[in-house]
C-alpha cells in the first residue's frame, strides 16, 4: 500500500523569526509590513497573533487594528530560504521521491522504507524530531494512501501536529470534513457550496457524478466527485493547489511609470528563476496579475513550446505578457499590484534538445546557478543579474 506524507512548516516566516529573535517567542509576530506601510499585506502570522484574528493576506492596516500590541517586521526571503533548504535537505534523508511544493511545504512517499525507518507513523514522528532538533522548527504532518488526503490531514491538527488516515478509512474523512477544508474549491467553488446549501463533504457525496457535472462544470465536478471519496484527485482547481510559484508586489502608490513596473517584474523573474533552479524544477507555462487602482484584477497565461531555462528568458516572455496586457488609457489604469509566475511544474529531469542557441542558454543557466550558490553561501552577499545586460 502507498503511503505519503505531507510536511507543513507551521506559521514559517513568523516562527523563522521568532527562532531568530527569542524574545519575540511567546509574542504576536506578523511579518509582512509595517503599521504605517501603505497597502503592506500580512505574509505570516505567528499562532499568537492568530488569536487576535490576524491572517495572511490580510492588509497590515487591518491587523494592527486587530492586533496593535503585536510585533511587525518586513520579511527577510533569504533567511527564510536559507531555513527552507536546510528543512527540505532533511526531508531528502527520508525519502529520496521528495515533491517540494512551495518554501514550506512538500510531499514525500515513503512508501517501502518500513526496513530503514519503521512504520510509516513511527518515520513521520522521526522527522518531526529532526525537523526540530536540527532548525528549531517545528512541521505539522499528514499521513495517507495518497497526497490529496495527506495534504488536507496535516492541518486538521496545527501546530505540531501529526493526522493519520489510515487505509480504507479516506472515504469516512473527507466525508467529515466541511466543505470549506477541500483542498482545491477555491473562493468560487466555495460560492457556489453556499448557494446550494452544501456543508460537508458527506453533502456532495450524496450528489451523482452527472449532477456535480452540471453543477460545477465538467473539470470540477469530476475533481469533487473524486476529492470526496478519498481518490488521487491531484486536478486541482487553479484557484488554489496547482503547482505552481509566483510572487507579487504591491505599490505604496498606483503605478504609472512602466520602467518602475518593469523594474519591479524583474526583480520578480529574478526571485522565479532561483526557485526553479533551486527546486530542480521546471515549466513552461508562464502567468501574469495586473490590479489597477480601481481594484480591476486582470491576468494572463502562455505555455510555450520548450520549458523557461534563463532569466533572460523568463523576463522577455513576462514583460510580452505584460505589454499585451496592460491597460494605458483609462483614469484608473495605475497598477495597485503586479504579480508574475509559473505554472504546471514538473521536475527538472528530461534531456533537453538542443537548438542553435542551445550554447548560450547554457552559459547564461550556469551563471545563474553560479549566483544561488554564492546567495545561498553568503546570505549577505545579495549578488544579482543588472537590467542592462538583459
Amino acid at each position: 500500500m502507498a503511503c505519503f506524507i505531507h510536511a507543513d512548516l507551521d506559521a514559517f516566516y513568523a516562527s523563522v523569526e521568532q527562532l531568530d529573535h527569542p524574545e519575540y517567542r511567546g509574542k504576536p509576530v506578523i511579518v509582512g509590513g509595517l503599521p504605517g506601510d501603505r497597502r503592506s499585506v500580512v505574509s505570516a502570522a505567528s499562532y499568537e497573533a492568530r488569536k487576535f484574528g490576524v491572517h495572511s493576506a490580510m492588509p497590515i492596516a487591518q491587523a494592527y487594528k486587530l492586533c496593535p500590541g503585536g510585533i511587525y517586521l518586513r520579511g527577510r526571503m533569504s533567511r527564510y530560504q536559507e531555513k527552507s533548504d536546510e528543512i527540505m535537505a532533511i526531508f531528502g534523508d527520508f525519502s529520496p521521491e521528495l515533491e517540494q511544493l512551495s518554501i514550506d511545504e512538500a510531499f514525500l512517499d515513503i512508501t517501502g522504507t518500513e526496513k530503514l525507518f519503521g512504520p510509516h507513523r513511527e518515520t513521520a514522528k522521526k522527522l518531526k524530531d529532526r525537523v526540530r532538533s536540527e532548525s528549531g522548527l517545528t512541521v505539522s504532518v499528514g499521513l495517507a494512501s495518497n497526497k490529496y488526503v495527506a495534504k488536507i490531514a496535516s492541518g486538521i491538527s496545527k501546530p505540531d501536529g501529526l493526522y493519520e488516515v489510515k487505509p480504507g478509512e479516506e472515504e469516512k474523512f473527507m466525508c467529515s470534513l466541511p466543505t470549506g477544508k477541500i483542498w482545491g474549491a477555491g473562493e468560487k467553488t466555495q460560492e457556489l457550496f453556499q448557494k446550494y446549501g452544501l456543508k460537508t463533504g458527506e453533502d456532495l457525496h450524496r450528489i451523482s457524478l452527472e449532477t456535480l457535472v452540471s453543477m460545477f462544470g465538467n473539470a470540477h465536478g469530476n475533481f469533487l466527485y473524486r476529492a470526496v471519496r478519498g481518490e488521487a484527485a491531484e486536478t486541482f482547481d487553479r484557484e488554489r493547489g496547482s503547482r505552481s510559484i509566483s510572487v507579487e508586489r504591491t505599490f505604496g502608490y498606483d503605478q504609472y511609470d512602466e520602467f518602475v513596473i518593469e523594474t519591479a517584474l524583474l526583480s520578480m523573474c529574478e526571485t522565479l528563476i532561483f526557485r526553479l533552479i533551486s527546486g530542480k524544477v521546471r515549466s513552461a507555462t508562464v502567468f501574469l496579475k495586473i490590479r489597477y487602482g480601481d481594484f480591476t484584477t486582470e491576468t494572463v497565461q502562455e505555455t510555450f513550446r520548450d520549458p523557461v531555462l534563463t532569466l533572460n528568458d523568463l523576463y522577455k516572455k513576462v514583460l510580452d505578457l505584460f505589454h499585451r496586457k496592460y491597460r494605458k488609457s483609462g483614469k484608473d489604469r495605475g497598477v495597485r499590484l503586479i504579480g508574475a509566475g509559473l505554472m504546471n511544474l514538473e521536475a527538472d529531469n528530461k534531456a533537453r534538445q538542443g537548438d542553435l542557441f542551445g550554447e548560450g542558454n547554457d552559459k547564461e543557466r550556469c551563471l545563474e546557478e553560479s549566483i544561488l550558490k554564492i546567495n545561498k553561501k553568503h546570505p549577505g552577499a545579495a549578488v544579482h543579474r543588472s537590467r542592462s545586460v538583459l
